[in-house]
Parts: structure tokens; sequence; C-alpha cells
């Protein structure tokens, strides 16, 4: 006979199984972006199995995991417009022009501002922009919380507008965003 959690294992596998290829396509008609979708029905799997015990199904499965997958695409959706409306704001520049300094330097300036990072939100930034990692695989890399990788998230983007000048702030940006 089965332990409960083998069981619970089991059928959470099960589940993953049988809707993870659909969900990603609820998330992906929303995003637009097949890594992304993976990520939010990734991480709706992840939360479901964490709160399994909490929560109380009043819908079929596939019903309450096509609502989730949709309100958590939105969510991201929404968060990166925020984002991009930020980096509007902050960098209103129409084109490359008015960037004044050597690539060399500006190398040697990225890296030094990133090092006036602590070293774990410095790694963590790493991680999330040069990794391409989601925020839920920082979380489990570095054994935290995935509230702490955005609370890290945060204040390292914080940081970083505070003390880049404009034109290094720009190119920062340029570069990851290829990256």
């Amino acid at each position: 006979m089965k332990s409960k959690l083998r069981r619970e294992v089991d059928e959470m596998e099960s589940l993953f199984k049988e809707h993870f290829d659909f969900l990603c396509l609820v998330s992906l008609s929303i995003l637009k972006d097949k890594s992304t979708a993976k990520d939010v029905v990734q991480d709706f799997f992840l939360s479901f199995w964490k709160n399994r015990e909490y929560i109380n199904l009043s819908v079929s499965f596939k019903a309450y995991a096509i609502r989730s997958v949709k309100n958590i695409s939105i969510q991201k959706l929404r968060q990166a417009e925020k984002e991009q409306k930020a980096l509007k704001e902050f960098f209103p520049f129409e084109n490359e022009d008015h960037i004044n300094f050597q690539p060399s330097k500006r190398n040697e300036k990225l890296e030094e501002l990133l090092n006036k990072l602590p070293e774990k939100r410095r790694k963590i930034f790493v991680s999330y922009v040069i990794n391409g990692q989601s925020y839920a695989e920082i979380a489990e890399n570095y054994g935290v919380s995935i509230n702490t990788v955005k609370t890290q998230m945060k204040r390292a983007y914080h940081f970083l507008r505070s003390e880049a000048t404009e034109d290094l702030l720009y190119i920062f940006i340029l570069l990851f965003s290829i990256l």
C-alpha cells in the first residue's frame, strides 16, 4: 500500500503530464512568449503543490488550472508593461547618439556597478538578467522564497537606477536585453 505522500506525488505527476502542454498554450495565447508561458505553468504547478492542503476545488482541476494560469499570465503581462513604461520614463533616448563613452569603459563601469551590489543580491540579479533563469529557478537554486528573489531584484534595480548615470543605465538595459 502506498503512503499518502507517494499517492499525492503520483497524482500531481499525472496532473502535470496531462495538463502541462494545454496550460502552456493557454499562457502562450496571452503572453506570446513560449519560455515565459512555460515558466508560468511551472510556477502554477509549484504553487499548487505547495498549497495543495489548503486548496479546496469547487470545480474540476482543469478549470481551476486554466483560470489560475490565465490570471498569472495576465499579471506577468501587466508587470512587463509596467517595466516597459518605467524603462521609457528612465530612458527617453530616441537613438544611441547620446551615448558618449567607449565600450571598454562601459564594461568596466557596468562591472564596477554590479560589484557594488551585495553578493547574494548580485548573484540573484545575474542569474535572472544574464542567465535568464525564472524567479522560481533562482529561489530553488539559492534556497530562498520566490518573494525573496522578487525583493532582491527590486532592490537591485532600485540601486542601479540610483547609482548609474542615464547613459550607463541605457547601455546596461540594451546589453542585457540582447543576451
